[in-house]
């Protein structure tokens, strides 16, 4: 896996910043199957390549192309069948957008980055257009890059109905847009134990933020960057600070630890999804203290115990994280499904309201 997804704006505004020549590699349009969803970037310099767009002879040719274009100024989209031709199965056909950056930090970059650290969520708007490219960012109620004229107000009005929507890249012809936000998968992992940082080192490369958190001192070593450690004498007390629909994992060192902070998960009663390790006999013993304590049966049901997708038995720490990451991405998939609005398939995504 590559990095949460949003490290490619750090990634290129430090190019920029250096002067180095780069360009952006840009998955902006699909038809039938494809390895890498609508969005997926990848950055080429002549040294390097960051990120991925699905690798593979797709990532290979668009490597050679994004080299030829390091001192090109104008922006070019390109299609690519993915077939027997290609050494790729998939059958698709990708449409790559390259735009080359070698002039300095661009005005949409520059507030691209700082809209980003102040995690507000904003919508790139791309005009693809060898003639007359245009490229600004749009948040709920400013425009960056760009004067907010009659002229684009069509733009701007689509980009902010995605940002009140579902907030998923869309491409209609010459227009691009993509939201740039924080992401909504916010983890919280109890116990920075062997098992613990396994789970978080497994977790970290997908697009979300993780809360850290263990009563040790000096018990973190190295912690990513979308990861806040914390070290704190009362663990149980940070599970009010996650936002609702958020996931939990419980695996501290202490049996009675494990069960103060499962119980105020549950009381909660807002997350997708509380997972505990250990085995059915400390479910068990879990569910008659809260039962006495006074917890609905519904509500302790809702408790994952033992944790992990079916079909991985393995007791190592590193099978025990593949297991759970596996666990949450198909809790939060099968949640997205539940809340996902239905439209026909002849609506166009900028014309649902």
């Amino acid at each position: 896996m590559g990095p949460p997804m949003n490290e490619w704006i750090d990634e290129l505004t430090d190019l920029c910043a250096a002067d180095e020549p780069a360009v952006l590699v840009t998955v902006a349009g699909i038809r039938g199957s494809a390895p890498r969803e609508i969005g997926a970037k990848m950055i080429v310099t002549a040294r390097e390549t960051i990120g991925t767009i699905g690798g593979g002879q797709l990532e290979y040719q668009c490597t050679r192309v994004a080299v030829g274009l390091l001192h090109d100024e104008m922006l070019s989209l390109r299609s690519f069948p993915l077939g027997s031709s290609m050494g790729q199965c998939c059958g698709g056909v990708v449409e790559i957008l390259f735009e080359p950056l070698g002039n300095g930090m661009p005005a949409w970059l520059r507030d691209l980055k700082a809209l980003h650290g102040q995690r507000e969520p904003a919508v790139i708007v791309t005009r693809i257009s060898r003639s007359s490219p245009i490229k600004f960012v749009v948040t709920a109620d400013r425009v960056f890059g760009l004067d907010e004229h009659k002229a684009l107000s069509r733009l701007v009005s689509a980009a902010r109905e995605i940002l009140d929507g579902d907030r998923m890249p869309q491409r209609d012809v010459q227009e691009f847009f993509e939201p740039i936000v924080v992401p909504d998968l916010n983890i919280a992992v109890f116990g920075a134990g062997h098992v613990g940082t396994a789970v978080v080192d497994a977790l970290w490369n997908l697009d979300c933020n993780i809360r850290w958190v263990d009563s040790r001192r000096n018990i973190f070593r190295q912690v990513p960057r979308n990861v806040r450690a914390i070290e704190t004498s009362e663990p149980a007390l940070e599970v009010a600070a996650m936002p609702p629909r958020s996931f939990f994992l419980v695996m501290t060192h202490s049996h009675a630890l494990d069960y103060d902070i499962c119980d105020r998960i549950l009381r909660r009663n807002d997350m997708l999804y509380c997972g505990l390790i250990g085995s059915l006999s400390k479910r068990r013993r879990f569910e008659k203290r809260f039962r006495q304590q006074g917890l609905s049966q519904a509500l302790i049901d809702t408790l994952v115990c033992p944790i992990g997708v079916d079909g991985i038995s393995g007791k190592k720490p590193a099978e025990i994280a593949v297991a759970v990451a596996a666990e949450i991405l198909k809790v939060k998939g099968q949640a997205a499904e539940a809340s996902a609005p239905s439209y026909p398939d002849n609506v166009h995504p900028l014309n649902r309201p």
